[in-house]
């Protein structure tokens, strides 16, 4: 376990916030319009599949199988979350930030960016690339929303309905891993900052 937490803090550093998100255009999906006010994003909430993912599969397709069951099946806008992690870290845009998420469960999701990682993690690990994109993403919603990382939870913290994002996910939340590598993104995307560099103060000559 301790190499696989010290292989994701490390590919997460590598990524050092040049996070590439994949648009919705680029899977083949069908854009949803937002009528009405925008959602306000105050939760960073994290989901898994819940379905088992087998290597090689075509993460492109399953998006667009998964909108079209989530629109003319659930008669929902969208596909439920935002975006959409792969086992190999890749990042997917999904439903518009700006339309509250939907679910299978008793929560009220508006208020919440929806994030899933693709994988059943009842029964297998996540991957470190997954891991690392999952910090990456989360720091920078944080960040630009103006949270930190106590606005993250889990699915199943939400609901009492669900095992959601799966046992093996939910120990980097419960052991404080996944909030301390958010925290630490968010302090140095912070330090990045046109801001930051225009406040810091200049070295005496």
């Amino acid at each position: 376990m301790r190499w696989l937490l010290l292989s994701f803090m490390l590919f997460a550093a590598q990524l050092a916030s040049a996070l590439t998100i994949i648009p919705v255009s680029a899977w083949g999906g069908e854009p949803v319009a937002i009528t009405g006010a925008p959602q306000t994003i105050a939760k960073l909430t994290v989901h898994h599949q819940g379905e088992t993912w087998v290597d090689g599969d075509d993460v492109p397709a399953y998006l667009r199988r998964l909108q079209t069951w989530s629109r003319e099946t659930k008669h929902w806008a969208d596909i439920p979350y935002h975006y959409v992690i792969a086992p190999d870290g890749r990042v997917y845009a999904a439903r518009p930030e700006g339309l509250a998420g939907d679910t299978n469960t008793e929560y009220d999701p508006t208020g919440h960016l929806l994030v899933m990682l693709l994988g059943n993690f009842e029964e297998v690990e996540p991957t470190s690339k997954a891991l690392a994109s999952l910090v990456e993403l989360l720091a920078v919603k944080a960040y630009e929303t103006g949270l930190d990382e106590r606005a993250i939870a889990s699915h199943k913290d939400w609901s009492k309905q669900t095992v959601c994002p799966g046992k093996n996910l939910y120990r980097y939340l419960a052991n404080g891993r996944l909030y301390g590598a958010v925290a630490a993104r968010i302090f140095a995307l912070k330090e990045q900052s046109p801001s930051a560099s225009a406040t810091r103060p200049s070295p005496a000559p």
